[in-house]
């Protein structure tokens, strides 16, 4: 069940700073967003060429700001591992740990008073088997959510490691979204790991303890990508409501 767990998560984890990455797209200019979130983009690059490397696949092509007007960060194309199955799992998934480690290390060394003031367990090893489970899970994912605007609220904004914190927060949560044209192998990548390691747990007998280490980091990013979804979808909303009231007045 844990790594069934965990698979869920890393999926919606995934799957919400995508979503959160293309509204961005479409309000905010190419070029200006991308330079926004350069910290994140240096960090999923770094583990993405890592993963280039341990596989042996060739790197091409791997720009971390493209010099034109989009700014975008460039992966190399078809990488060709060398590594069968496995290699292109590597691939894909190194770039969002290597994310989900800049998220471990911010929150350790400069984010401990917002972390503390946060609601621990709405992400856990456990999923609801009924209907009146799946209710509760996504009212504890609100309830998380309202736990982390009220420690952000709570926070000393007069120190100057609570704004670095929420902005690298913020750059590297958005970063787990696959880079254009990865969407389909991080997602992959995400369910071969889930059910190797359901398949290797349940034959050794034993869950490997850095999976069941691995939740508080779930647990912020989750909140973290959660609040950012809310937020861009009222303003994307109101944006629109606002251009349709004009038009027709």
């Amino acid at each position: 069940m844990i790594y069934a767990a965990l698979t869920f998560w890393l999926l919606v984890v995934v799957l919400t700073a995508w979503g959160v990455h293309r509204l961005w797209s479409g309000m905010i200019k190419a070029k200006m967003l991308n330079t926004l979130l350069l910290p994140g983009t240096l960090i999923a690059q770094v583990g993405h060429v890592l993963g280039l490397l341990v596989t042996g696949a060739t790197i091409s092509n791997t720009t971390l700001y493209k010099d034109d007007d989009s700014g975008a960060p460039e992966t190399t194309p078809n990488p060709d591992p060398r590594i069968p199955v496995v290699g292109p799992v590597i691939i894909g998934l190194l770039p969002l740990l290597a994310c989900a480690m800049g998220i471990y290390l911010v929150a350790r060394q400069i984010g401990g008073p917002i972390v503390v003031n946060m609601k621990a367990s709405a992400v856990g090893p456990m999923l609801p088997y009924t209907l009146g489970g799946v209710w509760q899970m996504l009212r504890d994912q609100i309830t998380l959510v309202e736990s982390l605007v009220s420690a952000i609220i709570s926070a000393n904004f007069g120190r100057w490691p609570t704004w670095v914190f929420l902005y690298l927060l913020v750059c590297l949560t958005v970063r787990t979204a696959p880079f254009p044209g990865n969407l389909r192998g991080a997602l992959g990548a995400i369910l071969v790991l889930g059910v190797g390691g359901a398949l290797v747990g349940s034959l050794m007998d034993v869950a490997d303890p850095r999976v069941a280490n691995c939740w508080a980091v779930l647990n912020l990013t989750v909140a973290t990508l959660l609040l950012l979804l809310m937020i861009s979808l009222l303003v994307r909303g109101g944006v629109g409501l606002t251009r349709v009231l004009r038009e027709g007045a």
